[in-house]
């Protein structure tokens, strides 16, 4: 019986053996190599020092070596800190004093932001071939040669991950996840999405990101194969989509609208493909329908959160597809939209309010962090998501925004996600976003930030006409920027806060 994280290398070694698991930059692992080396890498880790409950910070891009560590780590017996691979050597020290680590591992472009936490680490090793003084090589702990270690007394209910938020505000905070949790979900996402041996995945989520974790989760658990991208490069993905004869892609909004625009998709073979997903961000329909007729196969939208370790809700394999839609809540789940104000209070179907999530998925709480926890886990047992949404009949939710997101202008509630969609119609418009302007008059405003097409001459008029045709009056943007590039996050999401930073950087039109 899987009990743990640390058990699910060496369960996949029994029943897939020399099955290929996971491509990466063309070189091949089978299920029974990648156990061989978390049981290798996991001893040393415990030679090193590391103890039953420590935990141990995951800082690096994604490789094979990243998923030998994660489950590495979990075999030590240790708490597994997966952090984004954007933060400073700052906000790495602030996570590592938070949750208190006791090993950095960290890939070769991130060892400043290891050196920042030498003095706070009992070990620290690099994925590159040079370990700079203080730290050793991951081969080291690969090759160290340290005697297996017998298995660790592990309960399904016990802390296996801690992950951090973005930190929105102030300090991010780290989301605690049980074993059970992690596991669970990973199976309701491979039953609801009919994921499994057969599957060939294709994805360049970075692997930190619960999303990417679940994708890594079902590949060990359900036999699938995966090829793993170290970063997101649209030509890339479609080469091995064809080459690798890839029967699903995983991808936030942001990758979608990439490939759309890359000039080998015609010319790429996509008959292998039988379904494709999205998540991260609302995407608009316009743009889903365009993705599925360039690619042939349904595009199904999935939403899910750091604090419940992967998926919320996905629309089911035989179930209805409602474009729009982020789905129904997974098996043994449950989802509810809620007054923001008064949470404990339900909504009736149809009215706009918070979005809540209850069910065995849901974090532990915020380590260290008793009253955020109180704040976001209510008694009563339900997730405060701080989505905003309305639920159909049917149990389907259609995310409306972020409730931090909203924009009050002249009292009136303005989502930015209504408004991109709109702008995701026009047939210049490469990605657009929309922030918030203060406004003397109407207290603030909504102001679209836009990349254009390569040739495109479209000008502000023209897309503020274009709008007042599909929106109210005062949901359209009032002021309209042309840009080259939008902030992301290392998912591909656009970082609505980080749109300030391009005002008046390029105002060409």
């Amino acid at each position: 019986m899987l009990n743990h994280l640390g058990q699910v290398a060496q369960q996949a070694a029994q029943k897939f053996g020399d099955k290929e698991a996971l491509l990466f930059n063309g070189q091949g692992f089978t299920f029974a190599e990648l156990a061989d080396m978390v049981e290798r890498v996991a001893a040393s880790l415990v030679a090193a020092g590391v103890k039953h409950g420590d935990v141990v910070t995951l800082y690096a891009d994604n490789s094979w070596k990243w998923i030998v560590s994660y489950y590495a780590i979990a075999r030590a017996g240790a708490v597994i800190n997966p952090v984004n691979t954007m933060l400073t050597p700052e906000e790495i020290r602030y996570v590592v004093d938070d949750c208190g680590a006791k090993v950095i591992i960290a890939s070769e472009d991130k060892v400043a932001g290891a050196n920042a936490v030498l003095d706070r680490v009992l070990a620290a090793f690099t994925f590159g071939e040079d370990a700079p003084d203080g730290m050793e090589t991951f081969d080291q702990l690969l090759n160290g040669g340290a005697p297996v270690i017998p298995e660790i007394d592990v309960q399904p209910e016990d802390l296996s991950t801690i992950c951090y938020t973005s930190g929105t505000t102030g300090h991010p905070k780290g989301a605690m996840q049980s074993h059970r949790s992690v596991i669970l979900n990973a199976a309701l996402t491979a039953q609801t999405q009919n994921r499994g041996a057969s599957d060939i995945m294709v994805s360049a989520l970075p692997c930190p990101h619960v999303y990417a974790t679940v994708i890594m989760q079902v590949m060990m658990l359900y036999g699938a194969k995966l090829v793993l991208h170290e970063r997101f490069d649209p030509k890339a993905a479609l080469e091995d989509i064809e080459r690798q004869k890839a029967t699903l892609i995983d991808g936030v909004p942001t990758m979608y609208m990439y490939l759309l625009n890359e000039t080998d998709l015609d010319s790429t073979d996509l008959s292998s493909l039988t379904r494709a997903f999205v998540g991260g961000q609302t995407m608009p329909v316009a743009t889903m329908e365009t993705v599925e007729k360039n690619f042939g196969v349904p595009l199904t939208e999935l939403w899910g959160m750091t604090e419940i370790a992967g998926l919320g809700s996905t629309h089911p394999h035989d179930g209805d597809v409602k474009y729009g839609s982020i789905g129904c809540a997974l098996p043994d789940c449950e989802l509810r939209i809620a007054d923001p104000e008064d949470p404990d209070r339900a909504l009736p179907r149809r009215e706009v309010g918070e979005l809540q999530v209850k069910g065995p998925i849901t974090m532990m709480g915020y380590f260290g962090a008793e009253q955020k926890t109180k704040e976001t886990l209510l008694e009563s047992g339900w997730l405060r998501t701080g989505d905003l949404g309305h639920m159909d009949e049917d149990g389907y939710v259609f995310i409306v925004d972020r409730l931090k997101d909203m924009i009050l202008t002249g009292g009136f509630n303005v989502y930015p996600a209504e408004i991109e969609r709109v702008l995701a119609e026009h047939p210049d418009i490469v990605l657009a976003a929309v922030g918030r302007k203060k406004d003397e008059v109407k207290g603030e405003v909504a102001k679209a930030y836009i990349v254009l097409k390569e040739g495109a001459t479209t000008d502000k008029e023209a897309i503020n006409a274009f709008c007042r045709k599909r929106l109210s009056a005062y949901k359209c943007p009032r002021s309209i920027q042309f840009v080259s590039d939008l902030p992301t996050t290392s998912t591909g999401k656009i970082m609505r806060r980080e749109l300030h930073t391009l005002d008046e950087v390029n105002e060409s039109r």
